[in-house]
């Protein structure tokens, strides 16, 4: 269940299964490692980004909600970003 040093992405998608939107495995494992495994370290100002460090290694990752358009953003998306990525778009955290 654990983020894979290799992995850089996880992104979600919801499929239509008997006439209903439903998360797939990559949504169930974002939602999994978000409440379980990652801590928050920070949000935007909207509070739909939110930044995770992951305790194993101490990568930073960026969850966000590709589809704005799309009912509750869309599916999650959870990207790795660099630390110069989050000095950049977070300050320091």
């Amino acid at each position: 269940m654990k983020l894979r040093p290799d992995e850089r992405e996880v992104r979600g998608a919801w499929r239509e299964v008997g006439g209903k939107i439903e998360a797939d495995e990559s949504c169930k494992r974002i939602e999994e490692l978000t409440q379980r495994h990652l801590h928050e370290v920070a949000r935007d100002s909207s509070g739909w980004v939110v930044l995770y460090q992951d305790p194993s290694d101490g990568r930073y990752w960026e969850l966000t909600y590709v589809d704005g358009g799309a009912h509750g953003g869309g599916p999650p998306s959870l990207a790795n970003l660099s630390e110069e990525e989050v000095r950049e778009k977070y300050g320091s955290v």
